[in-house]
């Protein structure tokens, strides 16, 4: 899903004269030093290199939408004393990384179903917030409206300082337009700079990619997900596509890692063509019955989460506001939930293909 940048839709963006481009294909023949750079984004990509890009350029200039919840960053050195313990020791690594994942499952509670129990997260973003920014008008500008875990909440101890920094300025004006010596915002100040940064995400439901997947009926993802409303049984096929399986599809991120999910879909995946190979299995294709029934449990387990109802609009949800991307519960419901393919669920044929001159016989129910 994060593979293909969303360019947004500002009038006269390409009139620039300067620099553009997206963070996610960055210029690595552009250099930061002595350079007025705006970025537009203040979501994770922002969050990192803005403070690796700070004490190079002349000035920096953050065009914000919207503020984004920072916690404190945890990331350590390891010493080698505890490197040396893990590897005498691995069942100590281990405890270590069950623990780490432990402690994120305890926020599914309230990411799910009940918003009030991230209060205290919330209470540690502000106070974070508090002991880096002492202007209190720019901690006013920093400081998010909606809920903590609406919006993707990210990590950094050197975000805050870099906007703090005497050669950095946070802008909340709209952006009205880009002309060849800046960008225009809606208070009529045009802001002059030398390149312009876009950390502005990626299209997560309308990637050029899906028009190149086609299912049985000639239609291309892209048509069937028309306007960006996907959906999918449990994350990894979708009805009318035989045989077609996908990673970190619809409603499959667990909130731990999403190397969670990519294990989980991987071994389902496995699973499902072993039995193929072993009963002659040529084809099966999730019904859409199923697929309904799937998008509707997802839908209702997801109606109170914090993503739908604490007050912001990210790229979790689609257009209509469904949210097309979590799955609603915790990491061990979601790999119960993949362990097997339920064959119950799917239009399966077995034979050889017709082109070896047979013809396929089709299965209601596959036991």
């Amino acid at each position: 899903p994060f593979s293909e940048p969303s360019r947004p839709d500002i009038p006269g963006l390409d009139d620039f004269d300067g620099d553009v481009f997206h963070s996610a294909q960055w210029d690595h023949d552009w250099s930061p030093t002595g350079k007025r750079v705006a970025v537009i984004g203040t979501g994770a990509s922002a969050v990192q290199f803005v403070p690796q890009m700070q004490p190079q350029v002349a000035h920096l200039t953050l065009f914000q939408r919207t503020p984004t919840w920072i916690l404190p960053h945890p990331d350590r050195p390891i010493s080698q004393r505890v490197r040396t313990m893990f590897a005498r020791v691995p069942a100590t690594q281990r405890a270590l990384r069950g623990a780490c994942s432990l402690v994120q499952e305890m926020m599914v509670p309230g990411l799910v179903s009940h918003p009030a129990l991230l209060k205290p997260a919330a209470a540690l973003g502000r106070w974070h917030l508090r002991r880096q920014v002492a202007d209190e008008t720019l901690r006013a500008e920093l400081t998010p409206t909606y809920s903590f875990g609406c919006k993707r909440p990210t990590f950094s101890n050197r975000y805050y300082p870099a906007l703090t920094a005497p050669n950095a300025a946070v802008v909340s004006e709209a952006i009205v337009g880009v002309r060849a010596e800046g960008i225009e915002t809606a208070d009529g100040r045009v802001h002059e700079v030398d390149t312009i940064l876009l950390g502005t995400g990626f299209k997560l439901a309308a990637g050029e990619g899906f028009s190149r997947i086609h299912g049985a009926d000639g239609r291309s993802l892209s048509q069937v997900w028309g306007n960006g409303e996907m959906k999918a049984y449990r994350g990894t096929s979708v009805a009318g596509f035989p045989n077609l399986f996908m990673i970190l599809g619809p409603n499959s991120v667990v909130y731990t890692s999403q190397v969670v999910t990519i294990e989980a879909q991987v071994d389902y995946l496995i699973d499902a063509l072993k039995t193929m190979r072993r009963r002659g299995i040529r084809s099966f294709d999730v019904t859409q019955s199923a697929q309904a029934r799937f998008v509707n449990e997802v839908d209702k387990g997801l109606e109170d989460s914090v993503w739908n109802t604490g007050g912001c609009s990210s790229y979790y949800l689609s257009p209509s506001g469904r949210n097309f991307t979590f799955w609603p519960g915790y990491v061990f419901t979601f790999r119960r939930a993949m362990k097997h393919v339920n064959w119950d669920d799917f239009d399966v044929r077995t034979g050889v293909s017709h082109r070896h001159g047979a013809s396929p016989t089709r299965e209601a129910v596959f036991g």
